[in-house]
This record gives C-alpha cells, sequence and structure tokens, in this order.
C-alpha cells in the first residue's frame, strides 16, 4: 500500500523494516524498498539495524544517516539525534551490562567477524571522540571569552591611566613654568640688586647656573614622562595585537562571532553628593565627594579624583557593598602596573590540574607575566606521561611573545619544569 500511494507529498515512517525473515536477504528487500520510495520522492523516517542499509544511505542522494546519542562509559541513551552518520547498536557493550558471560560476549564478536566488530568499534570511538571535542571547544571559546574580556579591561584602563596621568603632567608642568617665571624674575631682580651694588661677577653667575639647574630638571622630568607614555602605548598596541590574533584564528576555523542582543537603554540617575558611583566602562566603585559645575570629586578608595560628572554612573547600595567585597586575588584586576609588578609571582604550579584547566593557568600567567615585563618564567608541571608538558609547549609556540621554552637544569627538575623567556621589546 506504501509503494502504491507514495509521492512528493507522501510521509513514510517504518520502523525495523525488512527484520521479519533472514537478515541477508531481509536486509537486500529493505533497501529496495527504500530505492523506490526515494524515486518517489516521498518524506520519511526509517529506523534500522542493518549496515547494508547504513552504507546505502552514506552513499545516496536524498537519504541522510542519522543516530542517537548514547553515553558509552555510563552504558545509558542521552536522547539527543545527531544527523550526519550512522550510529552503533552497541549490543555488545549492552549484553554485558544485562549480565550475559563474557565468554558468550567473546564467541558471537568472533562469529560476527572482525570487520562487524572493528566498524561497531570505529562508531563508537567517532561518538566518543566528537563528544569529547564539543566540551573542549566549549571550554576554549569561554576561555577566549573570559581573556577577551580581561584584556579589554586592561586597554581601557590603560587609556584612562594614559588620560588622567597625561592631565596631571600637563598640569605639573604649567606649575613647573610659572615656578621658572617666577625664579627668573626673582633671579633678574637679584642680579640688578648686585649690579646696582656692584658686586662680584662670581655671585651672578652663581644664579644664572641654578636657574639653568632647575630648568634642567624639569627638561630631564619630561623627557622620563614622554619614555613611559610609550611604553604604555607599546602595551596597548600588544593588547590590540593578540585581539587581532584571536580574531584571526577564529576566521580561520569558521566560527561566527557572538553578536550581543542590544540592551534597552534605561535612564542614567543624575549623580549627586553622596551618590555611589562608577566610571562608564570601569568596575571600580566611588563615593561622590563634591560637586562643581560638570566636575565632581570621587573617592575611589583612597585615591581622589576628579572626573567630568557625565562620565559617572549611579549604581546602588547593594551593587557597591558587592564591588567592594573581598574578592579572591586572581579575578582582581589591578589598575596600577608597579603594584601588579611587585604582586607578580615568576612561577606558577600546574600539577594535578586537568590540560584544560592548566591551560588556563598557564595563559593567565604569561599574559601577566607581559604586562609587567618580566623577562623569565617557570612552569612546573612535573613529568608524568609528558602529555601536559606538550599540551603547554604547543600553547607557548602559539605566543609571538615568547622567544623560548625549554627544559629547566637537570639539578633543578630538568624536563619537570619548562623555563619560558619572553620578548622584552
Amino acid at each position: 500500500n506504501m509503494l502504491a500511494g507514495a509521492s512528493n507529498r507522501t510521509l513514510v515512517l517504518i520502523d525495523e523494516f525488512g527484520s521479519g525473515t533472514e537478515p541477508i536477504i531481509g536486509g537486500a528487500i529493505a533497501e529496495s524498498i527504500l530505492d523506490r520510495l526515494r524515486s518517489k520522492g516521498c518524506y520519511g523516517v526509517i529506523t534500522t539495524h542493518y549496515a547494508n542499509i547504513k552504507y546505502y544511505a552514506s552513499n545516496t542522494e536524498g537519504i541522510a544517516n542519522g543516530a542517537m546519542m548514547f553515553d558509552v562509559q555510563n552504558i545509558r541513551p542521552l536522547f539527543r539525534l545527531e544527523i550526519g552518520k550512522p550510529g552503533s547498536s552497541f549490543a555488545v557493550e549492552i549484553a554485558r551490562k544485562i549480565g550475559l558471560p563474557e565468554d558468550i560476549i567473546r564467541d558471537a564478536g568472533e562469529k560476527a567477524g572482525s570487520d562487524h566488530i572493528n566498524l561497531e568499534k570505529q562508531l563508537r570511538e567517532i561518538a566518543r571522540d566528537k563528544h569529547y571535542w564539543e566540551q573542549k571547544r566549549d571550554r576554549i571559546r569561554i576561555a577566549d571569552r573570559k581573556v577577551e574580556e580581561l584584556e579589554q579591561t586592561y586597554a581601557d584602563q590603560l587609556s584612562r591611566i594614559r588620560q588622567e596621568r597625561s592631565e596631571i603632567l600637563k598640569k605639573a608642568k604649567e606649575e613647573a613654568q610659572r615656578m621658572i617665571a617666577d625664579a627668573n624674575r626673582q633671579i633678574e631682580n637679584t642680579i640688578r640688586t648686585i649690579r646696582e651694588a656692584q658686586a662680584e661677577k662670581e655671585l651672578t653667575q652663581l644664579a644664572r647656573k641654578e636657574l639653568n639647574d632647575f630648568r634642567d630638571r624639569v627638561e630631564r622630568t619630561d623627557a622620563a614622562d614622554a619614555a613611559h607614555d610609550e611604553r604604555v602605548a607599546r602595551e596597548m598596541e600588544k593588547l590590540e595585537r593578540r585581539r587581532q590574533r584571536r580574531a584571526e584564528r577564529r576566521q580561520q576555523a569558521g566560527e561566527t562571532p557572538e553578536v550581543a542582543q542590544p540592551a534597552v537603554p534605561e535612564k542614567p540617575r543624575e549623580a549627586e553628593v553622596g551618590s555611589k558611583v562608577k566610571i562608564a566602562g570601569q568596575d571600580i566603585p566611588g563615593v561622590v565627594l563634591s560637586i562643581k559645575g560638570r566636575k565632581a570629586q570621587v573617592a575611589f578608595g583612597q585615591i581622589l579624583t576628579t572626573v567630568d560628572r557625565s562620565s559617572l554612573v549611579v549604581i546602588s547600595g547593594a551593587e557597591f557593598k558587592q564591588a567592594t567585597r573581598p574578592v579572591q586575588p586572581r579575578t582582581v584586576v589591578s589598575v596600577d602596573v608597579s603594584a601588579r609588578k611587585l604582586n607578580f609571582k615568576d612561577h606558577i604550579d600546574v600539577r594535578g590540574l586537568r590540560a584544560a584547566e592548566a591551560l588556563e593557568e598557564v595563559r593567565d600567567f604569561i599574559d601577566d607575566a607581559i604586562m609587567v615585563g618580566v623577562g623569565t618564567v617557570t612552569i612546573l608541571h612535573g613529568k608524568g606521561t609528558g602529555a601536559l608538558k606538550e599540551e603547554i609547549r604547543r600553547y607557548l609556540r602559539t605566543v609571538p611573545e615568547v622567544e623560548r621554552a625549554a627544559d629547566e637544569h637537570a639539578d633543578r627538575g630538568g624536563a619537570g619544569i619548562t623555563v619560558v623567556t619572553l620578548r622584552m621589546d
């Protein structure tokens, strides 16, 4: 009836067709029926354990294999359909779980032949490996997202620090110029007085020398400030290059960047004296102490800063308490590179961690080392099978700032420790 009435508007649902007779001829009949239904252009879902049907579907246009996922370790179904490849029947695993004697299972495998057993084994391994790599890809995506957020925080803070420092230096230079002008006027008055009093020429030269020395100190300070600004610019360029490399790797891997859904903007509250606030785009909370026109003086912990009132975002008391609550040191982002350098340790121990966890620790460690400008660091991973060491070395080879990664000296740990040399340009 199905063959007679099937058309391109027909849906055919068949469970284990051809299984009521001898398997070889039953599989052949089932394959012939499937070919006829395909030629009529109808739709359908068909379940089978026959290998010839699976082969036919994989090589025939218009038919696709599918498989219900199975947890091999716990011998239980996952109730999840995967399209594109045939599945295993897991007959041996299920027979073993229900208590069938091992010698019977072994004899059955021998009777079925190595080709069939190897095919089932390969299907199981494909399912297991796919599950493993899906989990690994998800962990890597999460880790990359965290790294991007951390780098964005670094970049924003470097930019803000640079801007605030420029404003402070500008005011300091203006003050220094005023001091020089005042000193110049004072010295000229002194020189005029000395000349009028017909004093010795050496006093005049000494007064001029003191002024020149003071001017030289100010110029040297300007040069040091310019060098520091250049270092900050290099750090920001490094962060930008790292972001570009990750974007290129995602593009090569064929991943599509996630697009955040636009949030409905809320009407911002106006900052007032006593308001709990944050600077837009920053996480550090503060309290408004005073407001003068468009400027507000804000206390961020022990630091008083004058900022534009429009850049402040008012937060609730609960948010302020949450943000000022002590947190784990690893999640704190310091705005002071000098303080980070003082607190940074040039070694890390990842023994006992799983590969994914160890790599995440190493990534954060190397990023911090590059940020604070440390030339050499060590990673203690132990010897073991060498798999963890190889994973870490493989990652280090992808970091442009890593100049060399080698074993520690045999007397100090040998192959159980990797010494990383970083470029200091």
